[in-house]
């Protein structure tokens, strides 16, 4: 058993010989050096999984061959031990990059468990995690099955989410599985969907929905005095929330409120509009023609969301101030920055941030940004990359110091799509791959969610006899024409308007500043 190649300087080393024949029991390689010069060499003549030095040791001092070994070396880890406690030497020697830091006396188990902690901690949290993985499968497909509400199929999903983020960094060979587990889960929960949804825009049954969140969330912290950032940023998941959630927490204690359902088609024209406004798109476009957008219009359909938040304050006889603000790039987001002493004015400060959606869409046309965001576990780390290093993540540093409530959601996420389904439709069909809404489309009705009658649910009908049919799970519609050309290059794209969990069930959270 050889479990990796070790070097160990100390200028007492004969006297850790128990400790040197336990880690060789334990199929550790060690070689062993009494001073800092003698490290160096080593260091220089052999690859060492692994450096241990004593921070006490004449000639070249512990922290002195430390530098040097990462300055040649840089990737080897390095576990310090040492007699003293002060937090200069200390500090010194986290300040280069070491592992660990042992103060002697030292038992072998301690040894040991930095070793492991150190060289095996991928492979031991790659076994762990398969291995609770595999216990918890059966009790996930037990919960799918037995689903019966949002509520339930909320947690179906954060449990799925959570494995889908433990495995992936535990580099299993899950993954497979995990997959089609989601497949089974959207299958479900799409006919959890099409047997519920009616009843839900109908009925005062139903979960918190888009045009509910602005009544529910933001209003009540305005009515209660406090000042309110609501930020929306365009087509979030939950996972890629995850990803950002530890960033945020070092500003803001976060309580999250949960997850909401976005009501269908979960695009950007229907559900953000009502987002802001507060009604189902049909009422938009009945009480305020001039605010709402048919599809086959050319004039942008979200270009009128801060009129549409003066209507929702106006229905509410709520006086409140607010700015409206949309972040498209890094300019905008500057731009924001250096105004942000005149927001504070405002009771409300509504921000849109629309990256996310532009790295979904640059993803589907740039060969580039494809073979960046390969994988939904790549396209994740994307995001937490670009929000690391965003104006958003400043801004948001900005407002944990002004005193303001966060409130931070989306309108609705993204699936990635790999099955084409057939549809034709006339010229006036819309263009989006996850929803169709026509006069004369010819589709399978067994492979999508039709609606006959949109006034029953809430949705516009540009003509008499419209139809709305929506994709499911991975679906994607293509039309015969050109069908393997239009079916290689939308193949496994991120697209947004249909019936998933990804794209309906959504983050919402409220956050407090922790900065006094």
């Amino acid at each position: 058993m050889d479990n990796g190649l070790i070097l160990w300087a100390d200028d007492e080393i004969d006297l850790l010989k128990p400790h040197i024949l336990f880690l060789k029991q334990k199929g550790y390689n060690v070689v062993t050096v009494s001073n800092g010069r003698d490290a160096l060499d080593a260091v220089d003549a052999n690859k060492f999984d692994l450096v241990i030095l004593d921070e006490n040791m004449p000639g070249l001092s512990g922290l002195e061959t430390l530098s040097q070994i990462k300055l040649t070396q840089p990737e080897v880890p390095v576990i310090m031990i040492t007699k003293s406690e002060e937090e200069n030497i200390m500090n010194q020697a986290i300040g280069n990059k070491i592992a660990d830091y042992l103060i002697k006396p030292v038992n072998p188990n301690q040894i040991l468990l930095s070793i492991k902690k150190n060289l095996h901690s991928g492979k031991l949290v790659a076994q762990k995690a398969t291995l609770d993985y595999q216990q918890e499968f059966a009790a996930i497909s037990m919960a799918i099955n037995n689903a019966s509400s949002f509520d339930d199929w909320c947690e179906v999903y954060k449990t799925l989410v959570h494995w889908e983020l433990t495995l992936a960094s535990a580099d299993t060979n899950m993954d497979e599985l995990l997959r089609l587990q989601k497949i089974e889960a959207n299958s479900a929960f799409t006919k959890f969907v099409k047997k519920n949804y009616e009843k839900w825009v109908t009925t005062d049954s139903h979960p918190l929905m888009s045009h509910e969140v602005m009544k529910s969330k933001v209003l009540p912290l305005l009515d209660a005095g406090q000042k309110v950032f609501f930020i929306v940023i365009d087509n979030f998941r939950l996972d890629q929330w995850r990803m950002v959630k530890p960033m945020v927490s070092e500003y803001f204690t976060i309580d999250e409120d949960g997850l909401y359902c976005s009501i269908l088609p979960t695009a950007t024209q229907y559900a953000r509009n009502a987002i802001f406004s507060g009604l189902m798109p049909m009422h938009i476009s009945k009480m305020f023609p001039d605010l709402w957008v048919d599809e086959d219009e050319e004039e942008g359909k979200n270009l009128n969301e801060s009129p549409l938040v003066q209507t929702l304050l106006d229905r509410y006889r709520r006086r409140f101030t607010f700015s409206y603000n949309k972040i498209n790039d890094s300019a905008g987001g500057e731009k924001l920055l250096q105004n942000f002493s005149n927001l504070v004015q405002y009771d409300l400060n509504v921000v849109v941030v629309n990256f996310v959606d532009m790295l979904s869409h640059a993803r589907t046309e740039s060969k580039m940004i494809r073979e960046l965001a390969y994988s939904d576990a790549a396209y994740r780390s994307l995001t937490e990359s670009w929000f690391k290093h965003s104006a958003i993540s400043d801004l948001l540093k900005h407002i944990a110091g002004s005193g303001y409530r966060v409130v931070l959601t989306t309108d609705h996420g993204t699936v990635r799509v790999n099955n084409p389904i057939k549809v034709i439709g006339d010229r006036a069909t819309n263009t989006n791959l996850r929803y169709k809404l026509g006069k004369n489309l010819s589709y399978n009705p067994k492979q999508v969610y039709e609606i006959k009658s949109p006034a029953s649910f809430g949705l516009p009908s540009p003509n008499v006899s419209t139809t709305y049919i929506f994709a499911a799970n991975r679906d994607f519609f293509a039309y015969p024409n050109n069908y393997n050309y239009y079916v290689q290059y939308y193949n496994d794209t991120f697209q947004h308007g249909g019936i998933s969990l990804e794209e309906m069930i959504i983050p919402i959270v409220t956050m407090s500043s922790k900065v006094q």
